[in-house]
Protein backbone atom coordinates (compact mmCIF):
# COMPACT_ATOMS: atom_id res chain seq x y z
CA UNK A 1 0.00 0.00 0.00
CA UNK A 2 1.69 3.25 -0.93
CA UNK A 3 0.34 6.06 1.35
CA UNK A 4 0.34 9.57 1.27
CA UNK A 5 -0.77 11.65 4.44
CA UNK A 6 -0.90 15.50 5.35
CA UNK A 7 -1.60 17.68 8.37
CA UNK A 8 -2.65 21.78 8.62
CA UNK A 9 -2.93 24.04 11.09
CA UNK A 10 -4.50 27.55 9.96
CA UNK A 11 -2.31 28.99 12.56
CA UNK A 12 -0.07 27.40 14.92
CA UNK A 13 -1.60 26.04 16.91
CA UNK A 14 -4.97 26.54 15.14
CA UNK A 15 -7.97 24.65 13.09
CA UNK A 16 -6.26 21.76 12.72
CA UNK A 17 -7.23 18.76 9.91
CA UNK A 18 -5.61 15.67 8.86
CA UNK A 19 -5.98 14.52 5.08
CA UNK A 20 -4.52 10.25 3.91
CA UNK A 21 -5.09 9.08 1.23
CA UNK A 22 -4.13 4.65 0.62
CA UNK A 23 -3.16 3.54 -3.12
CA UNK A 24 -2.90 -0.05 -4.34
CA UNK A 25 0.66 -0.45 -4.83
CA UNK A 26 0.12 -2.55 -7.50
CA UNK A 27 -1.98 -0.67 -9.33
CA UNK A 28 -0.94 1.31 -12.84
CA UNK A 29 0.84 4.32 -12.10
CA UNK A 30 0.28 4.08 -8.10
CA UNK A 31 3.51 6.41 -7.49
CA UNK A 32 2.07 9.04 -9.25
CA UNK A 33 0.73 12.33 -7.05
CA UNK A 34 -2.68 11.48 -8.78
CA UNK A 35 -3.00 8.07 -8.52
CA UNK A 36 -6.18 6.97 -7.56
CA UNK A 37 -6.88 6.26 -3.85
CA UNK A 38 -8.60 3.12 -2.87
CA UNK A 39 -9.40 4.65 0.68
CA UNK A 40 -8.82 7.96 1.97
CA UNK A 41 -9.73 10.28 5.02
CA UNK A 42 -10.06 13.78 5.80
CA UNK A 43 -10.51 14.73 9.51
CA UNK A 44 -10.98 18.12 11.59
CA UNK A 45 -8.90 17.57 14.89
CA UNK A 46 -10.05 21.16 16.44
CA UNK A 47 -7.39 23.67 17.60
CA UNK A 48 -3.88 21.67 17.64
CA UNK A 49 0.03 21.91 16.00
CA UNK A 50 1.25 21.60 12.20
CA UNK A 51 3.20 18.87 13.75
CA UNK A 52 0.58 17.15 15.87
CA UNK A 53 -1.87 17.02 12.47
CA UNK A 54 0.57 15.87 10.74
CA UNK A 55 1.53 12.86 13.36
CA UNK A 56 -2.11 12.08 13.66
CA UNK A 57 -2.45 11.98 9.97
CA UNK A 58 -0.05 9.29 9.61
CA UNK A 59 -1.70 7.64 12.78
CA UNK A 60 -5.22 7.29 11.22
CA UNK A 61 -3.83 6.18 7.61
CA UNK A 62 -1.78 3.60 9.16
CA UNK A 63 -4.82 1.99 11.50
CA UNK A 64 -6.72 2.39 8.26
CA UNK A 65 -4.10 0.69 6.03
CA UNK A 66 -4.39 -2.14 8.90
CA UNK A 67 -7.69 -2.37 8.63
CA UNK A 68 -7.57 -3.08 4.93
CA UNK A 69 -4.86 -5.83 5.49
CA UNK A 70 -1.90 -4.10 4.24
CA UNK A 71 1.01 -5.77 5.82
CA UNK A 72 3.91 -3.54 4.02
CA UNK A 73 3.18 0.47 3.75
CA UNK A 74 4.75 2.67 1.40
CA UNK A 75 4.64 6.28 2.92
CA UNK A 76 5.27 9.67 1.29
CA UNK A 77 4.90 12.40 3.49
CA UNK A 78 5.60 16.01 2.71
CA UNK A 79 6.86 16.09 6.42
CA UNK A 80 10.43 15.53 6.68
CA UNK A 81 10.20 15.56 10.89
CA UNK A 82 8.17 12.98 10.97
CA UNK A 83 10.56 10.80 7.81
CA UNK A 84 13.47 11.51 10.24
CA UNK A 85 12.03 10.89 13.30
CA UNK A 86 10.29 7.44 12.45
CA UNK A 87 13.85 6.55 10.96
CA UNK A 88 15.28 7.54 14.11
CA UNK A 89 17.78 9.89 12.72
CA UNK A 90 16.02 13.05 14.57
CA UNK A 91 15.42 13.02 17.92
CA UNK A 92 11.46 12.92 19.28
CA UNK A 93 11.60 16.27 21.60
CA UNK A 94 8.69 18.22 22.15
CA UNK A 95 5.89 16.41 24.46
CA UNK A 96 2.91 16.57 22.52
CA UNK A 97 4.94 14.13 19.85
CA UNK A 98 6.24 11.96 22.04
CA UNK A 99 3.33 9.57 22.66
CA UNK A 100 2.01 9.98 19.02
CA UNK A 101 5.72 8.98 17.47
CA UNK A 102 5.06 5.93 20.02
CA UNK A 103 2.51 4.57 18.60
CA UNK A 104 3.75 4.88 14.48
CA UNK A 105 6.37 3.01 15.96
CA UNK A 106 4.39 0.55 17.70
CA UNK A 107 1.65 0.18 14.28
CA UNK A 108 4.66 0.38 11.88
CA UNK A 109 6.67 -2.61 13.93
CA UNK A 110 3.20 -4.66 13.53
CA UNK A 111 4.00 -4.60 9.39
CA UNK A 112 6.49 -6.72 7.54
CA UNK A 113 7.91 -3.93 5.93
CA UNK A 114 7.26 -0.29 5.70
CA UNK A 115 8.95 2.85 4.22
CA UNK A 116 8.87 7.27 4.97
CA UNK A 117 10.32 8.67 2.33
CA UNK A 118 10.04 12.75 2.21
CA UNK A 119 8.43 14.33 -0.76
CA UNK A 120 7.29 17.90 -1.23
CA UNK A 121 4.32 19.30 -1.11
CA UNK A 122 3.07 19.54 -4.54
CA UNK A 123 3.27 15.70 -4.74
CA UNK A 124 1.04 15.68 -2.09
CA UNK A 125 -2.23 17.99 -3.25
CA UNK A 126 -4.78 15.00 -2.47
CA UNK A 127 -4.10 14.50 1.31
CA UNK A 128 -4.25 18.44 1.39
CA UNK A 129 -6.81 18.78 -0.25
CA UNK A 130 -8.42 16.87 2.32
CA UNK A 131 -7.04 18.86 4.81
CA UNK A 132 -8.75 21.87 3.94
CA UNK A 133 -11.82 20.11 2.83
CA UNK A 134 -11.82 18.74 6.75
CA UNK A 135 -11.44 22.15 8.41
CA UNK A 136 -13.89 24.13 6.11
CA UNK A 137 -16.52 21.16 6.57
CA UNK A 138 -16.52 21.26 10.56
CA UNK A 139 -16.06 25.06 10.93
CA UNK A 140 -18.90 25.10 8.56
CA UNK A 141 -21.06 22.41 11.01
CA UNK A 142 -20.47 19.26 8.84
CA UNK A 143 -19.06 15.99 9.73
CA UNK A 144 -15.46 16.25 11.72
CA UNK A 145 -14.54 12.42 10.17
CA UNK A 146 -14.69 11.80 6.59
CA UNK A 147 -13.47 7.94 5.67
CA UNK A 148 -13.89 6.42 2.13
CA UNK A 149 -13.15 2.69 1.84
CA UNK A 150 -12.99 0.10 -0.79
CA UNK A 151 -16.39 -1.19 -1.63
Amino acid sequence: MIVRTDGAARGNPGPASLGAVLIDASAPGAGRPDAPPIASVSEYLGVQTNNVAEYTAVLRALALAEELGARSVDMLLDSKLIVEQLHGRWRVKDSKLIPLHADAKARLGRLSRWSATHVPRAQNKQADTLCNEAIDRALAGGAWVVTVRPK
